[in-house]
């Protein structure tokens, strides 16, 4: 008997499914009283929205979209954005910082925009952040934790954490230092004449009003409430209290939040919730292998990586082993989108059990999209880098006569101008051609003889078969010695493309002309 979807799935190692039984095993198979299962990411905006914000919202959503073949429970995704914190300190990569540091510890809410774009500096990373997932067309709910605050969403869960206090008080203070115990509260007053948001200790709690006191900055005794907005929670009860108070049922977090996590999960349980089923995920790392953060403005920007690769090469880099540590620069790239072809060629040769293992079945949520049987981006970069141009007509002149079609498919576009711009901004500047000594000139001589000989109508294998027999002729032990030899003096690169490709590509006749130029020294910069 053929097995449908649904079974398929459940026995497929991919990763999305595999969370999403978790996750269905976790609830018994039983909707919840809320009428739903719950996925949430969490944001904080106090800075600009980096790829591993992105990313923890792209995966999340593989997950729910796998738990929706598994189950036909309902489900929603709330992407939550911390947007009441205070305002610590001032990011690296924004302008009018001495304007925003005028507004250190407040909400985030309450800071102007140093863009001067919104109402906000919160609101405007806010629609940033939406702005990016719309764009993929993901299905979320956005909530800001303000609004929650002000709105008395939380109020009922903030009163239960207030005739908790103790209890809570008593599983956070050990993981504290000496100092920062001694002022600690998991209540956050905001001042009434500041607007900071004040980390003091605080006293004479009445359970009855939902009140409390504390010293302000002028060492006055203030008495205010825990709900209407004005106090919200320190990090770790806050995201206790809100697991409690939205009945939150899955949330994914980075390897760094992990004691946090488990801090928080006693925490709910304190106050009668529950735990959301949680994977960690492992940390994306700056060139200098350092963990991205929104505050240094170090790895890519989400609009940096969409200069230079495609939406599905991004979408594939974040379902790609989420557990394992990976550099995210812009030499990751390139790789990432000949890898999405790859495995769009593959999908259409599988049938549906392995398509569900397939990448592509899950970053199209199911949908696979026609295969336009694109050149590599790797070669349209060395194509661009031998014809040193900025021009996406150039570059398709050959790729036309390569691949005989007539028009450009919007995928190919995409990439050509794509890649123009890698190339402009990584490879041109690198680009260091060397002459080629005496030895190296009699192989590349011997080359254009063999490349001469071949008809045009030739495949890729045998180019790249003459271009082995010249590297053995001339005792290369090691042929990589002899395709470094092509790819400096022919490219101006330390590394490049499988030559019989790329010469195919290009042309004999062009690749030719290359060669003696090269051995006139008219490629030296």
């Amino acid at each position: 008997m053929t097995k449908d979807i649904k079974e398929l799935a459940e026995e497929t190692n991919a990763w999305p499914f595999k969370e999403a039984l978790r996750l269905l095993k976790t609830i018994q198979n039983k909707t919840p009283k809320k009428g739903y299962v719950l996925f949430e990411t969490g944001y904080g905006p106090s800075g600009l929205p980096h790829i591993g914000t992105f990313g923890e919202v792209a995966r999340t959503m593989l997950v729910k979209n796998a738990f929706t073949i598994i189950s036909k429970i309902p489900n929603k995704l709330i992407a939550f954005s911390d947007d009441m914190d205070g305002l610590r300190k001032i990011p690296e990569n924004i302008p009018n910082k001495k304007m925003l540091s005028m507004h250190l510890d407040k909400p985030l809410s309450m800071i102007p925009d140093p863009f001067e774009k919104y109402n906000s500096f919160a609101e405007h990373n806010n629609e940033k952040l939406k702005s990016f997932l719309n764009k993929f067309n993901f299905e979320y709910e956005f909530k800001s934790s303000t609004k929650c605050y002000f709105n008395g969403d939380f109020d009922e869960t903030l009163i239960k954490i207030l005739h908790n206090y103790d209890k809570i008080m008593e599983i956070i203070l050990p993981t504290l230092g000496k100092e920062r115990r001694n002022s600690y509260s998991p209540f956050l007053p905001i001042c009434e004449n500041t607007n900071k948001v004040l980390q003091v200790p605080i006293k004479n709690i009445n359970l009855d009003n939902g009140t409390f006191e504390y010293t302000n900055e002028k060492n006055k005794t203030v008495k205010t409430s825990i709900t209407g907005g004005k106090c919200k929670l320190q990090w770790k009860a806050d995201w206790a209290m809100r697991w409690a108070a939205l009945d939150v049922n899955y949330e994914m977090n980075g390897k760094d939040l992990t004691p946090s996590y488990e801090l928080s999960k006693n925490i709910v349980k304190i106050i009668g919730g529950k735990p959301p089923v949680n994977m960690v995920y492992e940390l994306f790392l700056d060139q200098n292998g350092e963990k991205i953060s929104k505050s240094k403005g170090n790895g890519l920007t989400i609009e940096e990586w969409l200069k230079y690769g495609t939406e599905e090469s991004l979408s594939l880099y974040m379902y790609q082993n989420p557990q394992r540590a990976k550099k995210l620069y812009f030499d990751v790239i390139p790789k990432s989108v000949d890898e999405y072809s790859r495995y769009l060629n593959n999908a259409e040769k599988e049938d549906t059990e392995n398509k569900l293992k397939n990448p592509i079945w899950h970053i199209h949520n199911g949908n696979i999209p026609k295969n336009y049987k694109n050149i590599p981006y790797s070669m349209i970069l060395n194509l661009a880098s031998v014809c040193n141009t900025n021009s996406a007509e150039i570059l398709w002149g050959f790729i036309e006569k390569y691949t005989n079609d007539k028009k450009m498919n919007p995928f190919m576009e995409n990439l050509i101008n794509k890649s123009l711009n890698y190339y402009q901004d990584f490879i041109a500047p690198q680009k260091k051609y060397r002459l080629p000594n005496k030895n190296e000139i009699m192989a590349l001589e011997e080359l254009i003889v063999r490349l001469s000989k071949l008809k045009n109508n030739c495949t890729e294998e045998e180019i790249q078969s003459e271009v082995y027999e010249v590297g053995k002729k001339f005792n290369y032990t090691e042929l990589r010695d002899w395709f470094s030899t092509l790819y400096e003096t022919l490219l101006g690169q330390k590394q490049g493309p499988r030559m019989g490709s790329f010469i195919s590509l290009y042309g004999c006749d062009k690749t030719i002309e290359l060669i003696k130029k090269s051995i006139k020294g008219e490629l030296i910069n």
